[in-house]
């Protein structure tokens, strides 16, 4: 049986947003048994000119609910960029994997042949949906993921590859 786009999708987003939810809950342990203060990992930054911890997060949320909109027609929900706490970052991560909650596989059938096209300021590209989602938008998923375990990682938490894995359920 192939593979279905709701199966290289939905779960998979779901699933990130598990691991991610568990590294912000390493995260504020860290900080509350080292003296941390939030503030200092929720704008950590792995270079200057790199988005902070909220906004990996708020990147991942984006990547993969306009993904799905790109490949229904789903009406997907908008997200103000304006966090400012890990409460409020946890929140993001809970009203996206809600909106995944809501889509079932026959909202993704058909979408590996739709054509998506992407408008960059210098750069216009046009995927099939499967190309989409296999080459652009999981990759993209996971950078922001894999850059918010770094982030973290890099300020002192104690997290190991278990933890950005996740759940094997």
């Amino acid at each position: 049986m192939p593979l279905r786009m709701y199966s290289l999708s939905v779960p998979v987003f779901t699933r990130g947003f598990s691991a991610l939810g568990g590294l912000l809950d390493k995260g504020e342990a860290f900080a509350a048994k080292s003296g941390t203060p939030l503030d200092e990992l929720f704008g950590a930054r792995l270079a200057p000119d790199m988005l902070p911890l909220s906004g990996q997060v708020q990147r991942a949320s984006d990547t993969s609910k306009n993904a799905i909109a790109r490949l229904t027609t789903l009406e997907v929900p908008r997200f103000p960029d304006d966090e400012q706490s890990f409460a409020d970052l946890r929140q993001r991560i809970d009203k996206t994997v809600a909106f995944f909650e809501t889509v079932t596989p026959e909202h993704l059938e058909g979408s590996e042949k739709r054509e998506v096209t992407l408008n960059f300021p210098n750069l216009k590209v046009t995927f099939s949906g499967d190309d989409y989602l296999l080459k652009f938008v999981l990759p993209n998923f996971y950078f922001h993921l894999t850059t918010a375990y770094d982030i973290l990682r890099h300020k002192g938490v104690p997290l190991g590859k278990a933890d950005f894995i996740g759940g094997l359920d």
